[in-house]
């Protein structure tokens, strides 16, 4: 008994310690499964089971980590150099080959209104955008082998959640922690209302049914997100035009999740004409239509915009199965 429980100590101690430099989400519990579709347009949001959802978009922090793990010689280019040239990208690239390092990029001082905090564009919390369908299922893969460090290869990034092929072949591995959402996962933890009774849905992922305004996160209404308005908050024109993530803290949707609305639009799992991904919520260069749940888009999973990034989806709890272990290890 003493071995095992000094087993389970040195387990748990690991974990934290490791758990100190990962990667973290804060995540939205999406419940009441067996909810019905949409039943406005083409049907969705029907999800048969509880899973998480981040709160936010993946940041420039947090890809900037996946990089420094497993890109120092990037084969896969998970890295655009937009990322560096453009003012909307957020990372930077040092070295050469084999020895390639990342940081986010230094604060831009002065440079609003996008930046969140006051005049200065501060890039460590902006969603990060220029990734393709391709970056984000590596992204995933690594969380799901527990964000090791390495080459590009089956244990971090080319296989876990889904065996890296062509773009659109790749479907969820069983028993799996992580992946992107599917169309229906994201859907309804952006509109589903779970205190309705059942089968209510919101036009925007605001938890309302009126086109949002776009004030900046310190006028945050209650419905309120970042995209292109002529004559208002014209992030469209801008080249600093996104906003943290998160902060419209007033606006989240029913489940608490923050930004499906505008800011960036977001990777989805949906396949569409055999050769796109999809990707919903529009984005700060996007006009308040392309908001709307009735909105759906799709690109070539290679396609990386300054427009869309991604956010991850989970079930269960990674750390819930360890701290459930140890509870059943009798420490006396």
């Amino acid at each position: 008994m003493k071995i095992i429980t000094a087993l389970a100590i040195s387990i748990f101690a690991f974990y934290c310690m490791s758990a100190a430099h990962a990667v973290t989400f804060e995540w939205a519990t999406v419940g009441n499964p067996g909810n019905a579709d949409d039943i406005r347009g083409d049907g969705y949001g029907g999800v048969d089971y509880t899973y998480r959802i981040s709160k936010t978009e993946v940041t420039n922090i947090q890809y900037t980590e996946f990089l420094n793990a497993v890109a120092d010689a990037d084969p896969n280019r998970l890295y655009n150099t937009s990322m560096a040239s453009d003012t909307r990208g957020g990372i930077i690239l040092s070295g050469s080959s084999g020895s390639y390092t990342y940081a986010v990029r230094s604060d831009s001082i002065g440079r609003g209104p996008g930046g969140s905090d006051g005049d200065d564009y501060t890039y460590g919390n902006k969603p990060v955008v220029y990734v393709s369908f391709f970056d984000a299922m590596r992204f995933t893969n690594w969380l799901e082998n527990g964000q090791p460090a390495g080459a590009q290869d089956a244990g971090t990034t080319e296989a876990g959640v889904y065996d890296i092929n062509n773009g659109t072949d790749e479907v969820r591995n069983s028993g799996i922690t992580y992946f992107i959402p599917s169309e229906d996962e994201w859907y309804k933890a952006a509109y589903y209302d779970p205190n309705s009774g059942g089968g209510v849905y919101y036009e925007h992922a605001t938890s309302n049914n009126m086109v949002p305004n776009n004030n900046l996160p310190s006028s945050d209404s209650g419905n309120s997100a970042n995209f292109f308005q002529s004559g208002g908050y014209t992030t469209g024109s801008s080249p600093y035009p996104m906003t943290d993530v998160g902060a419209y803290t007033l606006s989240d949707s029913p489940y608490g999740t923050y930004d499906q609305e505008g800011n960036v639009r977001e990777w989805n799992e949906a396949v569409v004409n055999m050769s796109a991904r999809g990707f919903r919520g529009g984005s700060w260069f996007n006009e308040s239509f392309n908001l709307a749940a009735s909105l759906r888009g799709f690109v070539t999973p290679i396609n990386e915009s300054p427009r869309v990034g991604f956010r991850v989806a989970s079930i269960p709890e990674p750390s819930s199965l360890l701290l459930g272990a140890l509870a059943a290890v009798d420490f006396w």
